[in-house]
């Protein structure tokens, strides 16, 4: 489970996981409820990273009390250990490129609650760089070929780019409502000194 993919779905199940302990169908159906439509997680890439995440000592296995049968034998329940969620702490302090990226910029932003102020605050703002470089590529490239698109690519071209553009927007109002936040709360401290 490496590179950028399996970090993406690692933060994913030590984050559903922090919530609370899951067996492996309920925490696939968290995944996708979570996620969206944006993100579909299959048996296939799921198991082999429980796997790696047991192996590594980040999460356990536990049986449900004998009395608690659910269909023909007991479902092994997932939690989360002491190093699952420094792991996890850790995977939410990076805020670099592959946080911006589409592939996992949803799965972080979903863990955001769990996320310090900064780095929020470094992937929000990454991402609307990210999507403005896109913007920038998306309109030169619509320039330079409308002439030679016929209608129905070009209304597609304009689809996505209303798209992103509207994402930008979204990710300015994020940004000014962590900006004013962090404000805030600088002057709280401010105005009371022994909370520090």
């Amino acid at each position: 489970m490496t590179g950028p993919r399996g970090n993406v779905l690692e933060l994913a199940v030590l984050g559903s996981l922090h919530e609370t302990p899951l067996h492996g169908y309920e925490l696939r159906k968290r995944l996708n409820t979570l996620l969206g439509m944006f993100r579909a997680f299959s048996y296939g890439s799921l198991y082999p990273c429980l796997k790696s995440l047991l192996n590594d000592g980040l999460i356990v296995e536990e049986e449900p009390p004998e009395d608690v049968v659910l269909g023909r034998r007991s479902k092994i329940v997932y939690k989360l250990t002491a190093e699952g969620k420094e792991r996890l702490q850790d995977l939410l302090t990076q805020a670099g490129p592959s946080a911006w990226e589409d592939e996992s910029f949803g799965i972080h932003f979903a863990f955001f609650r769990h996320t310090e102020a900064e780095v929020r605050l470094r992937i929000l703002e990454g991402r609307r760089s990210r999507l403005e470089e896109r913007l920038e590529a998306v309109r030169t490239a619509l320039a330079r070929t409308r002439e030679r698109l016929d209608s129905y690519t070009l209304e597609l071209q304009r689809h996505g780019l209303e798209s992103v553009e509207r994402e930008v927007r979204w990710l300015n109002e994020l940004i000014n409502t962590e900006r004013a936040q962090a404000v805030q709360n600088q002057a709280d401290r401010d105005e009371d000194p022994d909370s520090q």
